[in-house]
């Protein structure tokens, strides 16, 4: 299984604080999830202890969402939670 990340997917990492190394670990090792239109969703939290746009949070949540296409995923988006 390979995992690919859309270039719409790696705009939205960059905009909502996530990196490639844990998206990845989110599809390998998080929990599975029907998502619309027939996608595939994955989340997984994250530790962070650390400071998003001014606000102090101890959990990030990543959800990725994917077509597999074969045997691979490709990951069309992204989003990250907070709390």
């Amino acid at each position: 299984m390979d995992i690919k990340i859309h270039p719409h997917a790696r705009e939205r990492m960059k905009e909502r604080g996530t990196s490639e190394k844990e998206i990845i670990k989110t599809v390998e090792e998080g929990e599975q999830f029907p998502a619309k239109f027939g996608r595939i969703g994955f989340r997984r939290n994250f530790y962070f202890d650390g400071i998003w746009r001014g606000k102090k949070y101890q959990t990030k949540q990543v959800e990725a969402y994917t077509v597999k296409e074969n045997n691979d995923f490709i990951v069309i988006t992204v989003v990250v939670k907070y709390f």
